[in-house]
């Protein structure tokens, strides 16, 4: 299992446009991919699940990821957040 702290770098938080962008490139991995914030956790390849998260501007989540993928799924997510889901 791979587990990273992720902060949400872009000023509107994951919103409709994140969440989708989230989940799809979840998706493209066979791991099992989860969001946590306090103590809600959520599939990250289901877009309503990320939106429901109500995560805002520096809200940190921990990412996990555990399957035969998981290093590279865990990279690929994380680099979404550094990029800011490329809105600014």
């Amino acid at each position: 299992m791979v587990e990273k702290i992720l902060t949400v770098q872009n000023r509107a938080g994951i919103h409709a446009r994140p969440a989708a962008i989230i989940a799809q490139t979840a998706n493209k991995f066979e791991s099992e991919i989860t969001l946590t914030r306090d103590d809600a956790t959520v599939n990250a390849k289901s877009i309503m699940g990320v939106i429901a998260m109500g995560a805002g501007y520096n809200t940190q989540l921990t990412l996990r990821a555990e399957g035969s993928d998981e290093s590279e799924a865990a990279s690929v997510l994380e680099q979404l957040f550094n990029s800011r889901f490329e809105e600014e």
